[in-house]
């Protein structure tokens, strides 16, 4: 009989999240033996929180938020790509001790070719709305498909400026923006990714004019509830390939599936209806 593997994710408030339901979806549909459930770990108790799970027995766990920057320091190896974007959002435990990963990038960039298989990044540009932490590894993903140019933009231009400095690329390949030029910025650009909690259930609408960006641009919002936001309508409405965002949610669990149980599964129609019910 195989070993049973388990798994889980922490966060604080954790309710939310629907990792359980993507994972323990994989787990069912190839037969393994295993679990995976939510585990709400507090800002004051994570190191306590992660020494259990080790305790425990758990073979990883993902981070969401607020953990995914502190994380990163509890781990005794962290991968070079998470170590750019200074965040985690995988962790494998092996003999008490802890790998740390970030999976968003190869999330971020599997569901662009989900719904555009052919598009290529190198020497494109591309317009990312936000300087978050998914901003980061979505600019990190871009990078290491050698992307041309990156203008980014917030809403308070010294994020964005951060971003920049720290990750430490050069000044031709990121250009940093203002927020009050989002609409002219868009001419030549071929991908207008949105990171930012605009057009969200519950947030204020993304007030953004498509009359400079190409009819042949691609436009994905990383947000998914709504799964077709306002941002999308519009792209459509433009004539522009519109990509939601649940894609990129369950594309970033297929990676920390494979550490865990040692196959990277598929993401079928089945699943995705299920994680939009």
């Amino acid at each position: 009989m195989s070993e049973f593997i388990k798994a889980g994710v922490i966060g604080h408030p954790i309710t939310h999240s629907k990792s359980p339901l993507i994972h323990n979806y994989w787990i069912k549909a190839y037969g393994l033996q295993g679990s995976y459930e939510a585990i709400d770990i507090p800002p004051d108790d994570l190191e306590g929180g992660v020494k259990r799970l080790i305790d425990e027995g758990y073979t990883g766990f993902n981070v969401t938020v607020p953990h995914k920057e502190t994380a990163l320091s509890l781990c005794d190896k962290v991968e070079h790509n998470a170590q750019a974007i200074s965040a985690v959002n995988t962790v494998v435990i092996e003999d008490g001790k802890l790998h740390g990963l970030n999976t968003d990038g190869f999330g971020f960039l599997n569901n662009i070719w989900d719904t555009a298989p052919d598009f290529e990044f190198e020497k494109k540009r591309a317009v990312v709305l936000g300087a978050g932490g998914a901003a980061r590894a979505i600019i990190s993903g871009l990078i290491g498909e050698e992307i041309g140019q990156i203008i980014l933009i917030n809403r308070t231009r010294e994020k964005a400026e951060k971003i920049k400095d720290e990750m430490g690329f050069s000044s031709d390949l990121i250009i940093v923006g203002t927020w009050e030029l989002r609409h002219q910025i868009l001419e030549g650009a071929d991908l207008l990714i949105n990171t930012t909690s605009l057009g969200m259930e519950g947030q204020p609408a993304l007030d953004i004019d498509f009359g400079a960006l190409p009819k042949k641009a691609l436009v994905n919002d990383i947000v998914y509830a709504p799964l077709q936001t306002d941002l999308l309508k519009a792209a459509q409405e433009n004539g522009n390939v519109a990509i939601t965002g649940i894609g990129m949610l369950i594309h970033q669990a297929r990676p920390a599936f494979k550490e865990w149980f040692g196959l990277l599964p598929d993401v079928t129609d089945e699943l995705r209806s299920l994680v939009l019910k």
